[in-house]
């Protein structure tokens, strides 16, 4: 089960401690352990920096701020959150920030947190990504905030404050930028968290552009996630964070594209109906504050779920609190076979093994070819299934059999219909990905529970035609 956060509010701070007890069972050690840093440069607010440096490194890591709630630390969010279990996996560096402020919230309503360089806890955030970059080869275009409460909160912040600086972000049960803005050092908005600040798509972009004035570049993607039965930050929030990124992007209220990734949670993308869509929205049915962290699902919007290219960290400037891991990169070489020219498949850190051998002419149905990669976590894990066909009239209309390993049970699927939900399982296309043409691609995926078994099948067939697996 995925973990659970209770978070927000100065008022909220008992029931905030009893849910952090609930969280009990954190995600399993790693050989990487978390490691504070100190004196990491400008730090107005008194910030503690924490970082996770996983033993195997990307060769251009991505750099992932993961910013706790109120009540919380560094430490609990490293804890709590599958993060780290998905940098091991991943490759990518995770900074926690962690406030020393009594009430343990961000600040995120105070003039100078809500201007780039003005001051406060963004400065300190934005020293520590510094610091990091200073030290580790960091990919500039993968720098990525998210955060649960306050610190989706500060999520929206940092991308507001430095569009330069972050790719994009996640933010679980926030607030839009600029809506917790108060004037008497109150660290508390009430209008906002109840939900009663509403404003034109135009305003709410207007307050993040007013935050970096004059800068034109890029601007950040942002996956939003919140409960409907939010009862800390109330639901209207999310709609007014959807107009407020929508707007950031130049992008109207109408979705590009709408599903169900699971029972209960509706997902709108606006902008494209790929998986890094400018925005993209998910709503969770009577869902309260207490709302589950999909860290693989953040992860796959950030991109951050391709393979790394494996070396250890550098050993010429380490952190000086955090010795380089010694594990060697492995020896495998990189997969040969080429993309297919749309979307391509997932990679993987392994050569692509066709098993089956595809076959040389048509089977009764279509040749192609599946990536499948999986996030697993204590009890649970996530897919993403990568179908490109290799037959030159494409495919109208696809089942895709596979066998699940012992002890999976689909619990959720997004982009096609499962069934039945363990053992020998056929996923079935839906209305409106039906066709896939020729050299085409379509991702579809599910969540699982699992007894300790997180392989993926080792035999598919689409229409009933053998699938390389790469």
């Amino acid at each position: 089960m995925r973990p659970r956060i209770k978070l927000f509010g100065t008022a909220l701070v008992a029931a905030a401690l009893t849910a952090l007890a609930a969280i009990a069972a954190p995600t399993p050690a790693s050989a990487a352990t978390l490691t504070q840093v100190t004196n990491f440069g400008a730090n107005p607010s008194n910030l503690q920096m924490y970082l996770y440096v996983p033993n195997t490194v990307a060769a251009r890591p991505g750099l992932l701020v993961a910013v706790h709630y109120c009540t919380g630390s560094g430490p609990a969010f490293y804890s709590g959150t599958q993060y780290a279990a998905l940098a091991d996996r991943y490759g990518y560096i995770v900074i926690y920030p962690s406030v020393t402020r009594s009430s343990k919230c961000f600040d995120v309503s105070s003039p100078q947190a809500l201007r780039r360089d003005g001051g406060s806890d963004p400065v300190g955030i934005k020293s520590m990504v510094d610091y990091v970059r200073a030290r580790y080869p960091v990919d500039p275009n993968r720098i990525f905030a998210t955060g649960t409460s306050s610190g989706a909160m500060m999520t929206n912040v940092l991308l507001g404050d430095y569009p330069d600086v972050f790719a994009a972000g996640a933010a679980f049960a926030g607030v839009p930028f600029g809506c917790f803005a108060t004037t008497d050092g109150s660290e508390w908005n009430s209008q906002c968290a109840n939900g009663q600040v509403t404003k034109t798509a135009q305003q709410w972009g207007d307050l993040v552009r007013n935050a970096y004035p004059g800068y034109t570049g890029k601007r950040p993607r942002m996956q939003l996630w919140h409960g409907t039965n939010d009862e800390t930050l109330r639901y209207p929030n999310f709609g007014e964070e959807v107009k407020q990124w929508t707007n950031v992007q130049g992008l109207g209220q109408t979705p590009t594209y709408t599903d169900s990734p699971q029972a209960g949670y509706t997902r709108t993308r606006y902008g494209g109906s790929g998986g890094t869509a400018p925005v993209e929205a998910i709503s969770m049915q009577g869902v309260t504050h207490n709302l589950p962290v999909d860290a693989a699902q953040a992860i796959r919007f950030f991109g951050l779920d391709a393979p790394p290219t494996t070396t250890p960290p550098p050993t010429t400037t380490p952190p000086p609190t955090t010795p380089p891991p010694t594990t060697p990169p492995p020896t495998t070489p990189p997969p040969t076979t080429p993309p297919p020219t749309t979307t391509p498949p997932v990679p993987t850190t392994t050569p692509p093994t066709p098993f089956p051998p595809t076959p040389t002419t048509p089977g009764p149905g279509a040749e192609c070819r599946i990536a499948y990669t999986v996030n697993a976590w204590n009890t649970g894990l996530t897919t993403s299934i990568t179908i490109t066909t290799l037959r030159d009239t494409g495919v109208t209309g696809w089942n895709l059999a596979f066998t699940l390993p012992a002890g999976q049970t689909i619990t959720g699927g997004w982009n096609a219909t499962y069934s039945p939900t363990s053992g020998a399982v056929t996923a079935t296309n839906v209305s409106y990905n039906g066709s896939i043409p020729p050299g085409g691609s379509v991702t579809i995926g599910f969540q699982a529970n699992h007894t300790g078994d997180t392989a993926k099948p080792a035999f598919f067939t689409l229409n009933g035609s053998p699938c390389a697996v790469v």
